[in-house]
């Protein structure tokens, strides 16, 4: 009877637990995971529980429910360094009070669907990456308190419509790129001593309808015109920064404030009123000529604005998953950072279908990939990566995704690192391509695992090579900011040029792309070779110390000319450190395949695997020290093994 009863407890529990699972609506549900689709890194795995099948949407992190746990009421992720964009869908959180994303790097516009949020009391969207015009739909928030959009992009003019909100306590639009006057809205002689009455008046209708706003702070803007009167009891600071006509607080100077100006009414010249008889009077060809003359202006004016049009149109866009079309897919057209990709060269499918023959010319193939070979008409020999993937499976995200992979890329220009030369982008056939300078001599995989005859690398190549690799990853890591990490960092994504110079290429960039489409979340290996953490794409930029542990595993690689991960003897590191630290058994890691080897050289680099190995990712050195302990070290001139070797000794006469 008591097992029994136990059951029905248990029994009991668990239904009441599936119910309040349930009682949140859906559509706060669908807002929420909308919001997750959006984001696409979350470097500390803060929306790791975001899973409506594992757990209680109020459970999840930042969540807060009603104390029925019927409805989302906060939502609180400053801090998380969260990279995405701004969900729509928020709007239909009806119950939300508070919105705090403050500290994050959250891009696009600010969605005017925030304005349907009619309980909310706290908006704080400030230190982010945000961009456009304040929505005059934030004035519809009626009970709103504090609104921070402080140190983000945003632009345009402030909308009026804020003075509509009765009870905002705290305004923070300081370090913006705001323009336009401060919308006042009061006559010249409202008092400053005024701002804590609520004034309902007609001629009211900006701040000055703010009766309980006690700190807002306009600084390191592009503010001009002068401070309304009735915020005149603010700090001068909150002032600071502008292009104000004030002379006692600091302001930008004229020449950053150009762009910023605007006409002011009282200097506007009258309009002439002229008379019929005025007109009548004019000389018959100074009519002519006013009408030629204006002829000529209207055709420019309409050239320009098909022009303007046209260049809209050109504009990239990103198709985002959330409005529905006639067509029956959800989508809206939303741009976002059209700037993008203007320094990088788009090349057609056509162009590139010539130079590989017909995409006939494959060098290389994967399940989410295809390399093609090609020749550019007058130009040099490329690489061609096309993605595997239906358009049907292409969603607004991947869009996104995929054109920052493009400027990620682009901006690489190192001797050691592959060179993109472009891109191609093609909705009929759906066509996603990168396109690299082709390095002549294959990748060093092919090279290391070789079992014909003379084809092997020498060991003084093999030291040039790793020479290379640690200088392309010292840029990577600590030259360019924000850094960057190879996605998989082996053998395969060294490539090698015609003089065996290695070439870093991230090819397996696609396999990102893919796995934030699959949500998967179970394919980083354990061994450190993939830097990439789950469900993010950017997330490489944070993981430098991952990618050193794959160097240590291709430095492994490059001396034993074993793979990193082999079914006989298990992961390759694993093999080798019963001989790193111990001189007497050391040379047992070197490649059979070589006669000769540098044992100083040998020692040198078994230091540097056993630091980049280290369990504790915080004590790995960074690529700078490593380069420097290997360039120190290792000897890539002539050595005893050009001396020892006629083979080494050919290799030279070859290369000089």
């Amino acid at each position: 009877m008591k097992l029994y009863t136990s059951f029905l407890f248990l029994a009991l529990v668990s239904m009441l637990s599936f119910v309040a699972s349930v009682m949140v609506p859906k559509n706060e549900v669908l807002a929420l995971k909308t919001f997750k689709e959006a984001v696409y890194e979350d470097p500390h795995m803060v929306l790791s529980n975001w899973n409506t099948l594992d757990s209680d949407l109020c459970d999840w992190n930042g969540v807060s429910c009603t104390a029925t746990r019927d409805h989302v009421i906060k939502l609180n992720l400053s801090g998380a360094s969260l990279r995405g964009f701004l969900a729509p869908e928020f709007g239909k959180i009806t119950y939300l009070q508070e919105l705090i994303l403050h500290g994050n790097s959250l891009i696009g516009v600010i969605p005017k669907e925030l304005g349907m949020l009619k309980s909310l009391k706290v908006l704080d969207l400030g230190m982010n990456q945000l961009t456009g015009p304040i929505p005059p739909e934030i004035g519809n928030l009626t009970q709103v308190m504090k609104i921070n959009l402080q140190s983000n992009g945003l632009t345009g003019r402030l909308p009026p419509e804020l003075g509509k909100l009765k009870y905002l306590q705290e305004l923070r639009l300081d370090r913006n790129k705001l323009q336009g006057s401060l919308p006042g809205g009061g006559s010249s002689n409202f008092s400053s001593n005024m701002h804590g009455m609520y004034a309902s008046g007609v001629n009211l209708t900006g701040f000055c309808r703010s009766s309980q706003l006690k700190v807002a702070d306009f600084s390191c803007n592009f503010f001009v015109g002068s401070i309304p009167k009735c915020l005149a009891y603010l700090p001068r600071s909150s002032f600071q920064g502008n292009c104000l006509h004030i002379k006692d607080i600091k302001q930008r100077t004229s020449v950053q404030c150009a762009g910023a100006s605007v006409v002011n009414p009282k200097y506007q010249p009258a309009t002439k009123h002229v008379t019929k008889h005025q007109e009548a009077s004019k000389p018959a060809w100074l009519l002519a000529l006013e009408i030629v003359t204006g002829t000529m202006v209207g055709s420019l004016f309409i050239i320009a604005i098909l022009t303007a049009i046209q260049r809209c149109n050109n504009k990239s866009s990103i198709i985002i998953p959330w409005k529905k079309s006639a067509s029956g897919k959800d989508y809206m057209a939303v741009h976002i950072d059209s700037e993008m990709l203007k320094d990088v060269m788009r090349y057609s499918r056509q162009d590139l279908e010539v130079a590989c023959e017909d995409f006939s010319n494959i060098i290389g193939s994967s399940p989410d990939s295809v390399v093609y070979k090609g020749t550019m008409k007058g130009g040099p020999e490329i690489a061609v990566i096309s993605l595997c993937i239906r358009e049907d499976n292409w969603t607004g995200y991947l869009e996104l995704y995929f054109q920052r992979e493009v400027a990620d890329l682009a901006r690489l220009n190192h001797d050691n690192t592959g060179k993109l030369l472009g891109y191609c982008r093609e909705s009929n056939p759906f066509t996603r391509m990168l396109v690299f300078e082709y390095a002549s001599n294959g990748t060093l995989y092919e090279h290391l695992h070789c079992y014909e005859e003379g084809c092997q690398l020498s060991w003084t190549r093999r030291m040039k090579i790793i020479i290379g690799i640690a200088r392309g990853l010292k840029y990577l890591h600590t030259e360019i900011e924000p850094p960057f990490t190879i996605s998989e960092l082996n053998s395969n994504a060294v490539y090698l040029t015609e003089d065996f110079s290695p070439k870093l290429v991230d090819f397996e960039s696609w396999k990102t792309i893919l796995e934030r489409s699959e949500r998967n979340s179970g394919n980083v290996s354990s061994q450190g070779a993939v830097c990439v953490l789950p469900n993010t794409l950017e997330a490489r930029r944070l993981d430098t110390k991952g990618n050193i542990y794959a160097f240590a595993v291709l430095l492994l690689e490059i001396i034993s000319g074993r793979p990193p991960y082999c079914k006989d003897k298990g992961y390759l590191v694993d093999w080798a450190r019963d001989y790193l630290e111990m001189p007497e058994v050391m040379s047992y890691v070197v490649d059979p395949e070589l006669k000769h080897f540098r044992y100083e050289d040998l020692k040198a680099i078994c230091e540097v695997i056993t630091l980049c190995i280290s369990p504790d990712p915080s004590v790995r050195p960074s690529m700078r020290e490593l380069c420097t302990m290997l360039e120190s070290r290792i000897d890539t001139t002539i050595n005893l093994e050009l001396k020892a070797s006629s083979l080494a000794w050919a290799e030279l006469a070859l290369s000089s």
